[in-house]
């Protein structure tokens, strides 16, 4: 039987930006973005890990709420791209608690940089993982949007453009 990694995403947008953790690559001086998130723990509910992530990451406190978006990673559809782990994740549109100040924590995950506001104007520019720019967008647009995708998607897009 395979394995699924079940991870948790928090969206946080205020002011027109939004909330994401800057990495360096590891494979030149750029860098990238991701929302705050990662894997469950055992016995951890996706609401708890979306808590946890969002303090352990940009030192936040949270208040989650309904779900924004179902990523789905599937490697054999997608050559193995970002590895062998079939993933699946949820992201929760969250609002800051009052006094939360976004900050790179004092230990932060290995190759994070910083934690920074986005405006959501200038999403483009950025390299995101994964790459649902327009999803976001058109979920802060209150345009119609995937609320589910697929990374094969994705990648027929990219081909397509």
């Amino acid at each position: 039987m395979e394995n699924i990694r079940l991870r948790a995403c928090a969206l946080i947008i205020q002011d027109g930006s939004i909330l994401l953790i800057e990495f360096k690559n590891n494979d030149d001086d750029g860098v990238h973005y991701n929302l705050p998130a990662g894997g469950l723990e055992p016995g951890e509910t996706f609401v708890e890990a979306v808590i946890r992530e969002a303090k352990e990451e940009a030192c936040v406190d949270v208040e989650v709420g309904s779900v924004a978006f179902v990523y789905e990673y599937q490697p054999t559809k997608n050559n193995f791209i970002y590895g062998n782990t079939h993933s699946v994740s949820i992201t929760f549109e969250c609002q800051l608690k009052a006094g939360s100040i976004p900050q790179l924590p004092q230990k932060p995950d290995t190759n994070q940089t910083a934690v920074k506001w986005i405006p959501i104007s200038e999403l483009h520019s950025i390299q995101l993982f994964p790459e649902i720019k327009q999803d976001i967008i058109d979920y802060y647009n209150d345009n119609k949007y995937r609320n589910y995708v697929e990374e094969q998607d994705i990648q027929h897009s990219k081909l397509l453009r």
